[in-house]
């Protein structure tokens, strides 16, 4: 199956009431594409009218199994009639077998499982702080995270105390104290603004928000290197990154830079649900105690049977050697088909992970005009598109995808 033809994205009168009906409740802190999305199925969105289109955003990488996997929307279906919420006062008896599954693939010994991507964020910002409260002997309100200029990890207002994006921290102040941010990829700016205070460094491996920024080589491995070290904590976040989107099933792996901790969240439920967790070594996770942090629906019988059935069809279905496979060819393919464009400055990716950068800032445009053809994806910054679809697309949808991107870009 190819793309759609070309249609017309201006709303028809049964979209269009549907949006003004939303707009008149919602608040605006979204600037929606103006479609009305219905029903999903593996790579593929219908809208209202039964107009077909290719994710290729897969929900900021949330939808790395495609949407509505079978096997998830069974796993949850299943668990929906039987138990939905015991809170961590109580075992259930899904926890164990999601604990150990996700403690095996990712390598750590401990695992701390909560709700969105900020909330695992926001646990490895109290275990680093606390770790070097309790271990390191830091003053109590001292303690210094190292993070990355452009990064995001996500928007509680904590989070948004150590982006350097306005649109993120602009008007939500005063700002958290105990951040320090250095240039993304600069080690030797990194190093030196480590202090006797520094408890951790917390990095994207990738950066997504700022557009598909890849590090160099050389750059996690000698981060990694430097904690160890300095005894700095080194965790990444892989909420986007992780569980097969950059080819790997890790970011970090790419560089062999292996973290004490990472935070997990997207395609841990498969786009069913929001599943995070933040998983480490065991002097790190240590720190926490039975009170210190918790969560009402973080591992619920819910999230964990869903969360173990999307971390099968990660491992089953072979899916980061799919993203790569698949990501490779797509690159190279945007490569072949934009070099003569005036008007791209840098193609960009790992895997499914892929940003096309424009010179100006004409990247909303191009987002606009591709989905009227039939193709969602998502605007960065004004100057880049992010291309990440599912990993269970198909070849051919993918090339059919792909050759409409070139087209659009290329006008």
């Amino acid at each position: 199956m190819g793309v759609m033809a070309p249609h017309d994205l201006s709303p028809t009168p049964r979209s269009a009431k549907y949006i003004a009906a939303a707009e008149s409740v919602l608040a605006t802190n979204y600037g929606p594409i103006p479609v009305v999305l219905q029903r999903g199925q593996g790579a593929f969105l219908w809208d209202v009218e039964g107009k077909r289109y290719t994710d290729c955003l897969s929900g900021y990488s949330a939808l790395t199994q495609g949407h509505c996997h079978p096997k998830i929307v069974e796993a949850a279906t299943r668990q929906l009639n039987t138990l939905t919420l015991a809170s961590r006062v109580f075992h259930h008896e899904g926890m164990a077998e999601f604990a150990a599954k996700l403690s095996r693939i990712t390598g750590f010994p401990r695992v701390l499982p909560m709700n969105t991507g900020a909330e695992a964020v926001e646990t490895a910002v109290k275990c680093m702080r606390r770790w070097g409260y309790r271990k390191k002997g830091i003053a109590q309100g001292k303690a210094e995270i190292i993070v990355a200029e452009r990064n995001f990890h996500g928007r509680t207002s904590t989070i948004v105390s150590f982006s350097t994006d306005p649109t993120s921290y602009g008007d939500f102040g005063p700002r958290m104290p105990g951040f320090v941010q250095v240039p993304f990829g600069d080690i030797e700016k990194l190093a030196a603004a480590v202090t006797p205070n520094t408890v951790g460094v917390f990095l994207e491996p990738i950066q997504g928000e700022a557009g598909v920024i890849i590090p160099p080589d050389d750059y996690l491995p000698a981060v990694r290197r430097l904690c160890t070290e300095r005894q700095i904590a080194l965790v990444f976040d892989e909420v986007q990154t992780g569980l097969g989107r950059t080819g790997k099933m890790f970011g970090w792996q790419h560089w062999d830079a292996r973290p004490d901790a990472v935070t997990l969240g997207k395609a841990l439920s498969g786009g069913v649900m929001p599943v995070s967790a933040m998983c480490g070594e065991d002097w790190l996770l240590g720190v926490f105690t039975p009170g210190s942090h918790g969560s009402t629906f973080g591992g619920s019988p819910m999230a964990t049977a869903v969360a173990s059935a999307a971390l099968s069809v990660i491992e089953d279905e072979q899916l980061p050697e799919r993203a790569r496979v698949l990501g490779e060819r797509a690159i190279a393919r945007l490569r072949a088909g934009l070099a003569a464009s005036p008007k791209i400055r840098e193609i960009r990716g790992k895997g499914l992970m892929i940003a096309i950068q424009f010179h100006d800032e004409i990247a909303h445009d191009h987002a606009l005009a591709l989905a009227a053809r039939g193709i969602l994806l998502k605007d960065a910054h004004g100057h880049t598109l992010r291309i990440l679809p599912p990993a269970v697309i198909a070849e051919a949808d993918l090339d059919a995808a792909v050759d409409v991107i070139i087209d659009e870009c290329a006008s």
